[in-house]
């Protein structure tokens, strides 16, 4: 295979796995033109059209997605070999996707970032914040933070934080307006921040415990979101009832008093955060790195 013909594949792959023109220039150095003109010319080669392009978005068509799936494996597997050449060199060098919730981004990784930073400067983070439920073996990241409860059971898990608290807030103003719940079903007469699971329209359910009893609670409301953010942004503002960590800034909100909790009695405790990769046989010494990294231990230190 000629050098061009390697170039265009690895093209094609970057795009598919980014779902943009846009970003995939930036990852691979090059400009979109230059990258739209790499994928015409593997077009034409092929005879095929490989990618359907909107103004919005880029996806494989049914000839790139077949294509796809035959060329990411070889390529991944190439990304190994080099990743443990360079381990063997003793080098640290690539780059490592992280697929995480924002609560992961702020709490965990950012706060460590420069410190990983100056022990592998040759290692790029690209760190995707999505609070929905990715799938990271299909988005081609190398690992993911979630919740302990929400993880597939084929992961390797190992776990970053406690358990953490579940709390419904809302401003001292919305109490005012609208009165306090007393129990989870009176939520039905509230306005609530919804909260998205997944991009295909999926709302979480309102979990509550008290004693023996557990009830699910369906809410409405005037924002749906799937990032924390936009949800404690809005109960901030008044505009309803929002359910979210305490650890996630809204521990610091109630001290401060511009939240107040309500169903106190009725809040749950769910898993802490936890990073998670495909079970493979080998896992990579970048990833092994960021994991010491994020556990705050000497990778001499054993697991």
């Amino acid at each position: 295979m000629r050098g061009s013909e390697f170039a265009e594949l690895k093209a094609f792959v970057a795009v598919v796995e980014r779902q943009s023109f846009a970003r995939a220039a930036e990852h691979l150095g090059m400009s979109p033109s230059a990258l739209s003109q790499t994928i015409r010319q593997l077009e034409s080669r092929i005879g095929s059209r490989l990618l359907n392009r909107t103004t919005r978005s880029v996806a494989p068509s049914a000839s790139g997605e077949q294509l796809y799936h035959r060329l990411a494996p070889l390529f991944r597997e190439m990304d190994v070999a080099v990743a443990e050449a360079s381990e063997a060199a003793g080098q640290m060098s690539g780059t490592l996707r992280i697929n995480t919730l924002g609560i992961g981004a702020r709490t965990i990784i950012a706060p460590r970032l420069a410190r990983f930073h100056q022990a592998h400067p040759d290692v790029v983070l690209d760190i995707v914040v999505d609070d929905a439920l990715a799938d990271i073996v299909t988005g081609r990241f190398d690992a993911g933070i979630r919740v302990g409860g929400q993880l597939e059971k084929d992961m390797v898990a190992i776990r970053l934080t406690p358990d953490m608290n579940m709390v419904a807030v809302a401003s001292p103003d919305y109490l005012a307006r609208h009165g306090t719940p007393k129990s989870p079903a009176d939520l039905h007469q509230h306005a609530c921040i919804n909260w998205r699971l997944q991009m295909e329209g999926r709302h979480y359910r309102w979990e509550f415990k008290k004693r023996e009893q557990s009830i699910e609670v369906a809410v409405d409301g005037p924002v749906v979101t799937n990032h924390a953010d936009i949800g404690i942004a809005a109960a901030l503002n008044g505009l309803g009832i929002a359910y979210h960590f305490e650890q996630d800034g809204v521990g610091e909100l109630l001290a401060q008093g511009r939240l107040a909790q309500v169903l106190a009695d009725w809040s749950i405790t769910r898993p802490g955060l936890f990073l998670y990769y495909p079970n493979r046989r080998h896992r990579p010494a970048l990833l092994s790195a960021f994991i010491d990294c994020l556990l705050d231990r000497s990778p001499f230190d054993q697991p």
